[in-house]
């Protein structure tokens, strides 16, 4: 299973920030909101991983991740010219993604609690797998309506009227046909490649599973202001009461056994005295 991080994007919503750099590089609490994405991706135990972005961003993110050796992965990055749909990172993905299967999440989205059903969605690469996640304000989202058994019968994008609260979240988990069908849908009308128009293809040959992600999981949909405050107020609290980082890039790498206690030791010299650092020298300390 290959992994792929789409970070792209305008980031309208975020001006004048977004002027300056990509959304995906703001603070959520005490690192960039690209940190959590990527961590659930090395939690998944993904090693071969690819970002998406934008001519600006992207020698940003290499300053951040080099190839990912740091880490004990590998990291490579590609070009979205203009922003042509979520589905277009499986052909622009095609090469790297070769004949495995492909797990996508948005750079923006940020999830936490026990994601063990994403670990068994990822097991199975049959098929796509997506999620279905309740909000109260489904308007502004893809959502997905279920007959009375619970099985998926639609999807439909940003509806007038929503035929459930289900949306689906910036996560998707597919096996190798998703490069194909990427290539042979067509543009929506405002000119994008979109996924729900993937996860139709799935859906109509009965090939498409929706998990609904129950209570105690949190996922954080970080596309405007008060959203990327509620992330970073909610992730403070968190870290302020257990003494432990989320999305650690390098903790997660060592837990993982990714990288020995020679290699941590060393990415750990590189890093300059910083709070962060403390912490990763308690971490190494406590093994």
């Amino acid at each position: 299973m290959k992994g792929i991080i789409l970070a792209g994007g305008a980031g309208s919503r975020l001006y004048p920030v977004s002027k300056v750099y990509s959304k995906q590089l703001t603070l959520i609490y005490d690192k960039p909101l690209i940190y959590y994405p990527l961590s659930i991706l090395m939690l998944s135990n993904i090693r071969e991983i690819l970002i998406i972005s934008n001519e600006e961003t992207i020698p940003l993110y290499q300053k951040l991740f080099d190839d990912g050796s740091d880490y004990g992965i590998r990291i490579e990055y590609a070009l979205q010219t203009a922003p042509n749909g979520i589905a277009e990172s499986f052909i622009i993905g095609e090469d790297f993604i070769g004949k495995d299967g492909a797990t996508l999440i948005l750079g923006d989205n940020i999830f936490y609690g026990n994601l063990d059903f994403i670990y068994k969605a990822m097991e199975k690469n049959d098929g796509a797998t997506i999620f279905g996640y309740r909000v109260n304000d489904p308007e502004r989202y893809g959502i997905v309506e279920f007959d009375e058994k619970g099985k998926a019968i639609s999807i439909e994008e940003k509806p007038a009227k929503p035929r459930s609260n289900f949306a689906v979240p910036g996560l998707y988990v597919y096996d190798n046909d998703v490069v194909n069908i990427s290539k042979n849908i067509k543009p929506s009308p405002r000119g994008e490649l979109e996924i729900t128009d993937v996860n139709n293809v799935y859906l109509n040959k009965g090939k498409l599973n929706v998990e609904k992600i129950g209570r105690g999981v949190a996922w954080l949909d970080t596309g405007t202001p008060e959203s990327l405050l509620q992330a970073s107020n909610f992730f403070g609290v968190i870290e302020d009461r257990q003494g432990l980082k989320v999305a650690c890039i390098e903790e997660i790498a060592f837990n993982k056994g990714f990288i020995d206690q020679s290699k941590f030791e060393n990415v750990l010299s590189k890093i300059p005295k910083s709070l962060y650092k403390s912490y990763l020298e308690k971490i190494l300390k406590e093994r």
